[in-house]
């Protein structure tokens, strides 16, 4: 069982959930979690946080309902220079950063513009977590981007919601496939995340467990690789701490 999920939304990311923090908290702490995240989306998604909400939650309660708390951004890639939609006055004041590209923030590159893109955004603060570039719209050269990540002391993450049938990101599995093996080779942490928008799914990475032990052994992935089934290990990494 995992012990924690950093990558989740509240009210404040805009569009999706209608649950506070505290919901957000009292569903991890149903769910048997001892940390929770939560990573709402940056100022360039339609209504979501302006910069105050994210300078202000550098003053957040650290437990609500028994769990940890961590506050951090899932941050918008708004061009393939890697520039983000907040400041590093700000991001420097929170506990970790989630990179990812949306469409309604920028248009989809080609292989080289696309892992640039994610290259030079690791260069912001406090980025510790590559979100779902698995998807099938922005292709990446997985062996270019697991080596900067190591480089660069970040995680890449295998999205729950980018294995659910259906989901809009296309076909990811080939491309998580692909992920993990460069993860492998480079020493690249990964990361179970449920995305969760709202307090439903927190928790949730059942498809990506099913699918590291389906692929697990043929990829000869190593077991300590997986973040999430050790908080404490992961509150080190985000602090840049030897594991």
């Amino acid at each position: 069982m995992i012990q924690f999920d950093v990558h989740t939304h509240s009210i404040s990311s805009g569009h999706g959930s209608t649950c506070t923090i505290t919901d957000m908290a009292m569903a991890a702490r149903k769910k048997g979690l001892s940390l929770l995240g939560i990573s709402d989306h940056g100022p360039a998604t339609l209504c979501a946080g302006t910069p105050s909400y994210f300078r202000s939650l550098q003053m957040a309660p650290r437990e609500r309902c028994g769990i940890r708390m961590l506050y951090g951004v899932e941050l918008n890639i708004l061009d393939h220079s890697g520039k983000v939609d907040l400041e590093k006055s700000i991001l420097s004041g929170m506990d970790y950063a989630i990179i990812s590209m949306h469409t309604k923030n920028i248009k989809p590159g080609n292989i080289c513009e696309n892992t640039k893109a994610y290259i030079h955004a690791m260069d912001q603060p406090k980025v510790r977590i590559i979100g779902h570039c698995d998807d099938a719209k922005y292709p990446v050269d997985y062996k270019a981007l697991a080596r900067e990540a190591a480089d660069h002391h970040v995680m890449m993450e295998i999205n729950n919601a980018s294995i659910m049938p259906g989901g809009y990101r296309g076909n990811t599995i080939p491309n998580i496939i692909h992920m993990l093996y460069w993860c492998g080779v480079y020493d690249v942490p990964v990361l179970l995340s449920s995305d969760s928008h709202g307090y439903k799914h927190v928790g949730d990475v059942k498809g990506s467990e099913i699918l590291l032990r389906a692929f697990r052994e043929s990829l000869d992935f190593p077991q300590h690789l997986i973040m999430s089934y050790d908080a404490d290990r992961f509150i080190k990494y985000i602090n840049h701490y030897p594991l």
